[in-house]
């Protein structure tokens, strides 16, 4: 069965993972996790192999422990096969074992730490649902509205800036958060908050409106 989400993530981190499924599924995103969607019986591997190739994206929940797990390293093997985006989710400040950062090297980090947790869970929940919101089509009044109040050099101009932090998630952010913003700063504002740190948002939101016209 296809899920929005597909969660690895190694056994010393089991409880920050299933609190993650629960705050996500909670916002009615669907996700995939071992062992909970393993049926009796069935082959494990098959099993986590055919859920990577059924989702949407990976959320790696990140830690010393999942930087040395072998099986950790293969679902993201897995992933990066499939072409499936992988968000890692750092719950830890540790850099990436070199087996992993070959494949996590261009991916867009998002760090959930120092606790409480809970604020990195909601930022995740709203990234998520953006992310998924760009791959839908959106209605052809709207698609017009969003071609009425922003040139498309303005938002090329906006997405290069937003690459610099987060890399090429950037074009599918700025797509999803322009189909509901009303001006350019609300447009920049929306997508601040997609950067981790109190100085990339002043950073990005500052080149923005210095490249925007007239200023």
């Amino acid at each position: 069965m296809a899920r929005d989400v597909f969660i690895s993530y190694s056994q010393p981190d089991r409880d920050c993972a299933f609190e993650l499924v629960a705050r996500l599924e909670g916002e009615g995103i669907q996700c995939w996790i071992a062992p909970r969607d393993i049926a009796p019986s069935a082959d494990w591997a098959a099993e986590i192999m055919d859920a990577i190739s059924a989702a949407r994206t990976m959320i790696l929940v990140f830690s010393a422990g999942s930087n040395q797990s072998p099986q950790v390293r293969r679902e993201v093997e897995r992933a990066v096969h499939k072409q499936l985006s992988i968000l890692p989710f750092r719950i830890e400040d540790v850099l990436p074992s070199k087996s992993l950062e070959f494949f996590l090297s261009t991916q867009h980090w998002m760090d959930a730490f120092p606790p409480p947790r809970e604020p990195h869970y909601a930022r995740l929940c709203a990234h998520l649902k953006m992310q998924f919101a760009a791959s839908l089509p959106a209605p052809m009044d709207r698609v017009a509205t969003v071609a009425q109040l922003f040139d498309a050099a303005e938002l090329q101009r906006i997405e290069r800036h937003l690459a610099g932090y987060i890399g090429p998630l950037a074009k599918h952010l700025v797509k999803a958060a322009a189909l509901h913003a009303g001006s350019l700063d609300e447009l920049v504002a929306k997508l601040a908050t997609e950067l981790d740190t109190e100085t990339e948002r002043y950073e990005f939101t500052r080149q923005c409106r210095n490249a925007a016209p007239g200023a």
